[in-house]
């Protein structure tokens, strides 16, 4: 699925200026209250141009997804490049830092993302077709985070990885979705914990003598992305 051209600049503060009143009004009102109509009065534009820019408020909220995604892309600019950290530790904890810095001043619409993403027949589930583009794009940064790490990592590990730590970073998404404690001090505790936990896993499961276990864990995830 190729992604839209990027919108001229007055087309892109339209769109901007009703995605932020969207977002404006899905705290004010809630999700379900807050109308296309009510959305396209507070950003000062006919409802045919809202519906124009996004076809639904499901779209709204995939914008507000793409937003955060192109964010944390942005923060990680080139410093997983030559200069940039080799060790997979370093690597891996710095593209999960900069995910959680950069969505944090989002922590309140967060729950509307969920709410939407848990439906598996929404635009916004992590899997569907709408949502191909940005999974995409995050599985190939953390490509890169494999791609130029050091140590050992097994060859045919390498393959999955990316896919598999795409899934960790969506389980610590949710994890900070739900988290109440200050400053989503459990969130990065659980983060920086983990990330420990998976290099060292990765280690252990590059061994030689783990190659029958780690060809099984890779065959169950394969099969389990067959249709």
């Amino acid at each position: 699925m190729k992604r839209a051209r990027r919108p001229q600049p007055k087309a892109a503060a339209t769109r901007g200026r009703i995605l932020e009143a969207a977002l404006e009004l899905f705290r004010e009102r809630g999700y379900e209250a807050a109308t296309m109509r009510a959305i396209s009065e507070r950003a000062d534009v006919a409802l045919g141009n809202a519906y124009y820019y996004f076809r639904s408020k499901e779209h709204l909220i995939q914008a507000f997804y793409d937003l955060t995604h192109a964010e944390h892309l942005a923060a990680v600019g080139t410093q997983l490049e030559e200069g940039g950290p080799k060790d997979l530790k370093a690597r891996l904890l710095l593209v999960m830092r900069t995910k959680l810095e950069t969505i944090e001043p989002y922590h309140r619409f967060a729950g509307l993302l969920f709410r939407s993403a848990a439906d598996p027949a929404s635009p916004l589930n992590p899997f569907s077709d709408d949502s191909q583009p940005v999974r995409r794009e995050a599985t190939a940064l953390f490509a890169r985070v494999v791609d130029g790490a050091c140590g050992r990592i097994a060859k045919e590990l390498r393959g999955d990885l990316p896919d598999l730590l795409w899934l960790y970073h969506m389980g610590i998404v949710l994890f900070w979705i739900h988290d109440t404690s200050k400053g989503r001090r459990r969130t990065w505790a659980l983060m920086e914990r983990s990330v420990d936990l998976i290099v060292k896993l990765i280690g252990v499961a590059s061994l030689p003598l783990m190659g029958p276990v780690r060809r099984a864990a890779l065959g169950l995830v394969r099969d389990l992305r067959k249709p």
